[in-house]
């Protein structure tokens, strides 16, 4: 067995949702990186399939956004099913709502159902024409092998993988930052000698994606059923046939003797009176319901853990796969900022343990509590009814759509006393929300949001009011040329001016009566390949041609008068709030210099 030595800044174990992410960021910022995968080849069946609203805006910030919701099944409606007591029919069951499966406001995206698979192959298109994905390689050990090296020492290789090839091939990589993405049964988790804390109940529940042939009215809705033997969850699937079971078996079931014709015939019994049989069985399997966490999410800042490797829990929620992804969105931006030399290691590494941790507890406590809902047992016990079973589960709504996350104050993430009275309903910590705006270039009536690609920059969203009046125009031109001297502070001589804090401007009032030449030149940057004035920085509030208007003011909860600031981070979080005043230099200045690096 011979042993072959490589370096590499970061190396990701795992090509699940994580990895792949926090791959897509890093081949944004041109790092070299390498996944170590001990498949053969790409996942070719998706055990996950339910994609909640916030992992579609993370994709379309990508730009794939587009190919997944044309592929994907749409999630428009709930159906709430029971027991039919009430007819005397209790072992049949009856539709008792309809309920919408999200809240306008909570998202302008859906929440869709797409296989893992698929959204694992939309993440490879990001990664270039060769993609640095190591296959049939399975890691053996990673260890800190010098733990002196300081966290700002960009120039040391302090983790030592060891991995092993199919053909028997030895491999040993030293790496700057490993992800351990490898799932529940992590090899990263256990060479560092972390464990998983938490619990399992002696509920078991079945999963199988299938073909079925029935009469039940709601086969192609996302529905909820409360029968006299158990519970059922329908998840229809892209393409129009397949449809997931999430089947409640009874007391006493063990998860390693269930068969599929254990599943068939309990999955016939809820649905009666209606008709169920199964033209084709694609997948299933059952699992005893866990909740568990690892008590540790890094080692010496230099390996982390992202995903199963440090959380597990029920797949019911839809959260799995998209809590994961959004654990490799978190870290992947972060570690591209401080190997381009651009962020401070200490700060922005800190809190992806601050912000993650906390995501995975919440996580676990939600799914500790959604489990005891479909528990039938439990609803018994503590007299929890068909209808109040249905309006939790509505009310879960903005948590499994993944909009319910709150970040703590960090050196990325910073909280004043008096945000509210400067931006009432954007939430420091929270993901950006959006609204319509119209571009002020080519009277585009489009999304806010789709002017913050996901390209590695921080954002300056600058509400200047009505900049034909006089008082808010001589504002916005003294806060341009106070945030014109931040921007350069931070920006390296030979970058774009807008590639590590890109400024926004969105103005109020009648845009006609605007002309280009009144709009500070800080919104509009000679950039690009091709050195041109960008104009696609400046949106408008105010109607449209075709579309209405959008109302963004008051939808962000701004005073136009008074006019606002809105630091985005480059996963679209907000990290910062400020108002148009004296003190706006040094205040953003200062925050800044918190965690990125001044070239001047």
């Amino acid at each position: 067995m011979s042993s072959e030595q490589e370096k590499v800044d970061v190396l990701i174990c795992g090509s699940g949702s994580a990895g792949l992410c926090a791959a897509v960021w890093l081949a944004r910022f041109a790092i070299n990186y390498k996944v170590l995968e001990r498949r053969h080849g790409p996942l070719k069946i998706g055990q996950a399939d339910g994609v909640q609203t916030r992992t579609v805006e993370i994709f379309d910030s990508f730009g794939i956004g587009e190919d997944m919701l044309k592929e994907a099944y749409h999630v428009l409606e709930l159906a709430f099913w029971a027991q039919n007591i009430e007819g005397g029919h209790k072992d049949n069951i009856k539709r008792t709502r309809y309920a919408p499966d999200k809240e306008t406001d909570i998202s302008h995206q859906p929440h869709v159902i797409l296989n893992q698979a698929r959204l694992n192959e939309l993440m490879i298109s990001q990664l270039g024409p060769q993609p640095p994905i190591q296959y049939s390689t399975e890691v053996k050990g990673v260890q800190v092998v010098d733990e002196s090296a300081d966290t700002t020492d960009l120039s040391s290789y302090p983790v030592r993988v060891d991995a092993v090839t199919a053909d028997g091939i030895a491999k040993t990589y030293r790496a700057k930052y490993v992800l351990g993405c490898d799932g529940a049964h992590s090899v990263t988790r256990k060479s560092l000698g972390f464990k998983m804390v938490g619990d399992s109940t002696d509920a078991v529940w079945g999963v199988m994606d299938i073909y079925p042939r029935t009469n039940f009215p709601d086969i192609r809705k996302k529905t909820a059923i409360n029968s006299s033997v158990g519970n059922l969850l329908i998840i229809p699937r892209e393409g129009d046939a397949m449809v997931r079971f999430y089947i409640e078996l009874p007391a006493g079931t063990k998860a390693s003797s269930v068969t599929l014709e254990d599943l068939q015939n309990h999955a016939r019994l809820i649905f009666r009176p209606y008709e169920m049989d199964f033209a084709d069985t694609f997948w299933w399997s059952a699992y005893a319901i866990g909740q568990r966490r690892a008590d540790y999410f890094h080692k010496n800042h230099r390996v982390f853990l992202t995903g199963d490797a440090c959380h597990t829990h029920s797949p019911k929620a839809g959260q799995g796969m998209n809590v994961s992804l959004q654990d490799g969105h978190n870290i992947g931006w972060k570690l591209g900022m401080i190997l381009k030399g651009l962020g401070k290691p200490k700060p922005l590494l800190e809190s992806y343990v601050i912000e993650r941790e906390k995501t995975a507890t919440e996580l676990i406590e939600f799914d500790r509590g959604f489990t005891k809902l479909f528990n039938s047992k439990y609803r018994e016990e503590h007299g929890i009814s068909q209808d109040q079973f249905a309006e939790m589960f509505v009310q879960a709504g903005r948590y499994t759509a993944g909009q319910a996350i709150q970040y703590d104050a960090s050196g990325v993430v910073e909280v004043g006393e008096r945000d509210k009275e400067v931006v009432g309903k954007v939430t420091v910590g929270m993901r950006f929300p959006t609204a319509q705006v119209v571009r002020f270039c080519d009277a585009k009536a489009m999304q806010l949001v789709k002017g913050l690609p996901a390209d590695g920059q921080w954002y300056l969203v600058v509400f200047a009011g009505d900049i034909s009046k006089e008082e808010n125009k001589a504002r916005l031109e003294k806060a341009s040329q106070a945030l014109d001297n931040v921007v350069k502070r931070f920006t390296p001589a030979d970058a774009y001016p807008d590639s590590v804090i890109d400024p926004l401007l969105v103005i109020s009032g009648d845009r006609k009566k605007v002309e280009q030449d009144q709009i500070p030149q800080l919104f509009t940057p000679v950039t690009g390949k091709w050195q041109q004035k960008c104009l696609f920085k400046v949106y408008a509030d105010d109607e449209s041609y075709n579309s209405g208007h959008g109302h963004a003011y008051e939808a962000y909860g701004i005073d136009p008068a008074k006019g606002a600031l809105v630091i985005v981070r480059p996963d679209h979080y907000v990290a910062k709030v400020s108002a148009l005043d004296d003190s706006v230099e040094q205040s953003i200045q200062q925050f800044f210099e918190g965690f990125l690096s001044p070239t001047a």
